[in-house]
């Protein structure tokens, strides 16, 4: 760890970030989305006393009914157990993207609470904004007793790996009593206690209309409520800050665009959506000029949640990944020079069928975060995000981490080339007439900054 003489005004505030310290014994990673649901369901039923999880989406497929069979389980044989589910309003009443209109997730969870009666599990439902494209529920964690499982994954069949497929994310086990204490109370004060958030298990509940009003005051408080808790760790224990934010100005932003520039020797940034805010990007070139390395792992447009093979049906939200290919091209030929000399890393994740979702960021051996955040504009501004900032400068997680960015990389390939990378010519016929089409009317740049 440098003297705080030594350093530089962004490490300089990372040192004077509030820290909570973590046990060694008591950090643990889990490396597949397998063992994820394992995970969740042996804590469900280890729970004591508390479990809040905190997601985009509780799906009503066989993973997700799988995770509310364990809690609705778990409170029948033991009514005290407080248990309560977060998820984003909007998301919660409207089908997949693309999907016909049906039974949605927030229909479910109506049978299931009837079905429960004095036993009914709360779904509260968080309007981050008045409508979806405007702003979700992108805060992560899953809290049972004094244990945060952090992970940037919702709860469905492809996130758990239910059948063959998968989702890539992360995982990350703490057992920490002042931490899981923080995040709770955080959402017990801060999000059930609003007037914009209603339960999604009852059916009589407001439309999105009639807390329009509630709903835009909500957002305002959203930008000021932070984690609050003691600095009880020194400069060279094990720690973690919990963040929080909404808006450009959050002090999650804030983090992350000092986090960056810290780097001494390496940064490595995983992100599954290339569309890296311009502050971000200046950050990186600035390193590399520095004679820095950097290393992005990001997944390829057909490991993309949104890529629709050729010869399926055509869908408009299909042409998304080929939208971040297309900023991750132009990145790459900017910065080609850097790609020659082996100073800046690009590599594309894919795995057959599956996708990838992971997110995070590694400074040298010392820092890590732990976030659902996608680092890219809709995150910055629209999305209400959070994250667990890891200090680690006696290295004590190493180990762990190696294994984890040794696995991340398994399935990569090297972007030696910007042109290794296909052009708007090269893409199939319709998606080549849209995304040139919406260019003509310049809606492509809005796109970039709501997806």
């Amino acid at each position: 760890m440098l003297s705080k003489i030594k350093m530089n005004s962004h490490q300089r505030y990372l040192a004077e970030l509030p820290k909570l310290p973590q046990s060694i014994t008591d950090f643990s990673f889990l490396y597949s989305a397998a063992e994820f649901h394992h995970t969740l369901l042996d804590k469900i039923a280890q729970a004591q006393y508390r479990i809040c999880l905190v997601a985009l989406y509780l799906e009503n497929d066989e993973a997700g009914q799988s995770i509310m069979n364990a809690l609705y389980q778990a409170k029948q044989h033991n009514p005290q157990l407080d248990i309560s589910i977060c998820v984003d309003w909007h998301r919660a009443q409207r089908g997949r993207i693309g999907a016909a209109r049906g039974e949605t997730n927030a229909d479910w969870y109506c049978q299931l609470a009837e079905q429960a009666g004095e036993l009914a599990i709360p779904v509260f439902g968080i309007p981050v904004n008045t409508r979806e494209a405007l702003g979700v529920l992108h805060l992560k964690g899953f809290i049972f007793d004094d244990t945060v499982l952090y992970s940037g994954a919702s709860i469905n069949n492809v996130y758990l790996q239910q059948d063959q497929r998968y989702r890539y994310d992360r995982y990350q086990v703490l057992k920490n009593p002042t931490l899981a204490g923080i995040m709770f109370d955080w959402i017990n004060s801060n999000l059930k206690q609003s007037d914009a958030v209603h339960r999604l298990d009852l059916k009589d509940r407001p439309t999105s209309l009639e807390i329009k009003s509630e709903t835009k005051i909500f957002r305002q408080e959203l930008r000021t409520f932070n984690y609050e808790f003691d600095d009880l760790a020194n400069e060279e224990q094990l720690s973690v800050t919990p963040l929080a934010g909404l808006g450009k100005r959050s002090l999650l932003n804030q983090t992350i665009f000092h986090l960056m520039p810290a780097t001494e020797k390496k940064l490595v940034i995983c992100t599954p959506y290339f569309n890296l805010p311009a502050i971000l990007v200046r950050h990186i070139i600035r390193l590399l000029r520095q004679g820095k390395e950097v290393e992005i792992i990001v997944g390829d447009k057909t490991a993309n949640d949104f890529y629709i093979p050729p010869e399926e049906p055509f869908k408009i939200i299909g042409a998304l990944p080929y939208l971040y290919e297309i900023n991750l091209r132009r990145f790459a030929s900017r910065l080609q020079y850097y790609l020659d000399n082996d100073r800046l890393t690009i590599r594309l994740w894919q795995d057959g069928t599956n996708s990838y979702h992971l997110k995070g960021i590694w400074v040298d051996e010392e820092w890590m975060l732990l976030t659902g955040n996608n680092l890219n504009p809709r995150a910055w501004r629209l999305d209400l995000e959070n994250a667990i900032l890891v200090h680690d400068p006696q290295h004590q997680l190493a180990e762990q981490k190696r294994k984890e960015l040794t696995l991340i990389r398994e399935h990569t390939t090297i972007l030696k080339q910007f042109h290794d990378l296909e052009s708007i010519a090269e893409y199939p016929n319709r998606i080549k007439k849209l995304i040139r089409r919406l260019r003509r009317i310049r809606i492509d740049k809005l796109i970039s900054r709501i997806l």
